[in-house]
């Protein structure tokens, strides 16, 4: 009877407590980062090293510019030059067949010499030559990859094995105002040097003000949303995830968004940040919300602090963030306050 007992005890103590506060009510405007796998930083870039130019994607217009602008900036930054075979390549939508597409990609992540890799361009087409790279040259020689919007099939890619990416500019941008692009090229240099530390951005009315530190991760809405259910898709839990898109209608936007959240995708996030959201079409009939309130009215059963317009995305001003980082996240109204060396690496 006294074996029994305990037993007994010792189940309920094992139950829920329905008591407890309901796990949908435990978050707090001030979150803790959750334990990561620990993140592989490339190393930093210095004078003297090789940057490779890709094109994974999309057809790089006006590419002979393009190239000479690229070779002209990496070159004053005391950088060398290698471009991929096919850079300069056209297959129908894309720059080159898909295997071509994904050989020079392999050759760049496979190379020992090279310390990073610069997309020329996105548009589409990384999601089709995804499975086919072979990342174990890329572990024995970890470098930085950098690009957005469609490159974000490979930050998810390279997520989900443990090594941080920079979220940032492309080759293509360079065609763009030199001033208007300069806080785009500036963010990128120090990020790839190694002094990129914070960011204090404008605040938006509709912030949800309140602090978290978590692994920054995320990218473009429409390529999040077709990773879900792949070995490439995110895992959110305890992250800061940062959202951009360009072109669609809020309808779009809003699908994508019930369908990462249905996913289970901000259930434990730490925090969200909403970058450029840009050239947004209109609807007919007329959405009748804000992008704010349509993204607010998506995550109003989280509690986590959400920002507002920071400058990254399809913009000219399209800062650099380190993802795979584990950043310190401060939001109010006035302001949106990104610490991006909190880890000490």
């Amino acid at each position: 009877m006294i074996l029994k007992s305990i037993l007994w005890c010792l189940l309920l103590a094992l139950l829920p407590n329905s008591d407890a506060t309901p796990m949908a009510d435990r978050h707090t405007t001030t979150i803790t980062s959750h334990k990561f796998l620990e993140m592989i930083r490339p190393h930093y870039l210095k004078t003297g090293d090789t940057v490779a130019i890709v094109a994974p994607a999309g057809i790089l217009k006006h590419d002979v510019k393009v190239i000479q602008k690229t070779k002209i900036l990496l070159n004053s930054w005391g950088l060398n030059v290698v471009f991929g075979d096919h850079l300069q390549t056209k297959f129908n939508h894309f720059s080159g067949t898909d295997a071509q597409r994904s050989n020079d990609l392999q050759k760049a992540l496979d190379h020992p010499n090279i310390k990073a890799i610069w997309c020329a361009r996105g548009g589409y087409g990384t999601l089709r030559i995804i499975d086919d790279l072979d990342f174990e040259g890329f572990k024995n020689h970890p470098k930085w990859v950098i690009g957005y919007s469609d490159i974000t099939v490979l930050h998810t890619a390279l997520n989900n094995l443990g090594y941080e990416s920079l979220h940032a500019m492309m080759c293509i941008n360079l065609t763009e105002d030199k001033e208007a692009i300069k806080p785009s090229i500036e963010t990128l240099k120090s990020a790839l040097f190694g002094q990129l530390k914070s960011y204090e951005i404008k605040g938006h009315s509709d912030n949800i003000p309140g602090s978290a530190s978590g692994q920054l991760v995320g990218g473009n809405l429409s390529l999040l949303t077709a990773t879900l259910g792949s070995k490439t898709s995110l895992d959110t839990k305890g992250k800061i995830i940062f959202i951009e898109e360009i072109g669609e209608h809020k309808y779009h936007i809003d699908r994508q968004l019930q369908s990462l959240k249905r996913a289970g995708y901000f259930d434990h996030c730490a925090g969200v940040i909403i970058g450029n959201m840009s050239q947004l079409k209109i609807n007919n009939p007329a959405w009748g919300q804000s992008i704010e309130t349509l993204i607010l009215d998506v995550l109003k059963d989280i509690d986590v602090p959400i920002g507002f317009g920071f400058p990254a995305g399809h913009e000219l001003e399209n800062r650099a963030l380190y993802f795979g980082r584990t950043i310190q996240l401060n939001v109010t109204k006035s302001k949106i306050g990104v610490l991006c060396n909190i880890d000490q690496h």
